[in-house]
């Protein structure tokens, strides 16, 4: 630690952060989760454990003069067999709401996982620290986006002046819940990651529920949308019910009421915008399973394929295009009595000419430059003066 400053540790409490919706205590300091407990105990997978403790769209947020800030964290770092180091995780600061500096922490446990084999194993590393100074003297917002895919355990926050909880500044909620494409994927940053470009273009308070891997029409996340507190919902469904072959048509129809009859009974009338999936030339018309290329993974790179048989779509498995097809008439028929219902096409984010443009670096998932795309159409759309998300009058309708 510097001791040019004077450091005022504070603790780091559910009042500091937004976008988690539980807080575990651990060894080290607490846990931030985007699942509650009770849903967390539900099912206990680790694709789902490691998903949800990465905290995407998380962030300490208060009010402050401090010009130097310090964060002890414990991540867990991710390693894939075979394929080259992914880089550290990335916090991001933003200050009186613009980007103000960006670091990392190194060490932390390590998970190392197998493709091939479906194994995993962790292992147990140092806390470390992001600081950031020579912050502007006076009163000022501060946020620390944590990383996007690191689970991070926050250790300890000291300043060089005294830290207070940033006042509420009156604006909407807005609740998202989707696949690692909503998650971050390979996002630059946790700013930059989709959602989070288009909650700051349209001006409103994130809560992201994009789960790598797991957006699957799960009930348990369906209700934890039901009991969130939000103005405006979104729901991006589809790669995932088709990567994991899932389930097939006639599953989904009746789970994609379902989840939204779950999400209707919080959130009554507050805009709910239904998203098909972006463009995904590997599952367009073949289904699932998706699974890793070895060949490309003995190269050194990561990348995906479709094992699934396209012949198979007529007993019903699920193709990109079944499922927008299938969402786009449930929405029509739902929203005859659901005025605050919306649905969008996926392919108006992500589409063809995208796809020549910006193709799919491991075949599944979008760039740092794709993800600044899709915010920005997201956010045109949806915040646009005559969009779903625009109808809405301030704090129209959060569930207590």
């Amino acid at each position: 630690m510097n001791t040019e400053h004077r450091w005022i540790t504070t603790p780091i409490t559910a009042g500091l952060l937004r976008g988690a919706l539980d807080l575990e205590r651990t060894a080290h300091g607490v846990l931030p989760h985007r699942l509650p407990g009770w849903a967390r105990a539900q099912y206990t997978d680790g694709q789902l454990a490691m998903a949800e403790a990465q905290p995407s769209g998380v962030r300490l947020v208060f009010r402050t003069r401090a010009t130097a800030i310090e964060l002890d964290a414990l991540p867990t770092k991710r390693v894939y067999v075979g394929a080259p180091p992914r880089p550290d995780g990335v916090y991001d600061l933003v200050v009186d709401g613009r980007p103000a500096g960006r670091g990392s922490v190194t060490g932390g446990n390590t998970l190392t996982i197998d493709m091939a084999t479906g194994t995993a194993e962790q292992r147990p590393g140092p806390v470390g620290t992001v600081r950031f100074a020579g912050l502007a003297d006076g009163d000022k917002d501060v946020e620390i986006w944590l990383p996007h895919n690191e689970a991070t355990e926050l250790v300890a926050l000291r300043t060089d002046a005294a830290v207070e909880p940033a006042p509420d500044r009156g604006r909407k909620v807005w609740l998202h819940h989707g696949s690692s494409i909503s998650h971050g994927s390979d996002a630059a940053s946790p700013s930059t990651t989709w959602p989070a470009l288009a909650a700051s273009l349209g001006g409103v308070e994130l809560i992201n529920l994009g789960l790598g891997g797991s957006a699957l029409l799960d009930p348990f996340t369906a209700r934890t949308m039901r009991d969130t507190p939000a103005d405006l919902i979104s729901v991006k469904i589809g790669i995932n019910l088709v990567n994991t072959d899932l389930m097939r048509l006639r599953a989904f129809t009746p789970a994609v009421h379902g989840f939204l009859d779950t999400i209707r009974e919080g959130h009554p009338t507050a805009p709910l915008l239904v998203v098909s999936p972006i463009l995904c030339p590997i599952h367009e018309d073949t289904p699932g399973p998706s699974a890793p290329d070895l060949a490309a993974l003995s190269a050194g790179k990561l990348s995906f394929r479709a094992a699934g048989d396209p012949a198979e779509t007529a007993a019903g498995k699920l193709t990109l295009n079944v499922i927008r097809g299938e969402l786009d008439r449930i929405v029509k028929q739902r929203a005859a009595e659901d005025p605050h219902l919306y649905h969008l096409d996926g392919r108006d984010l992500y589409g063809e000419a995208d796809s020549v443009e910006l193709p799919l670096p491991d075949q599944l998932h979008p760039d740092a430059a794709t993800h600044r795309r899709i915010g920005e159409r997201f956010a045109a759309h949806a915040f646009a003066a005559d969009g779903p998300f625009a109808a809405s009058g301030p704090v129209a309708d959060r569930a207590v």
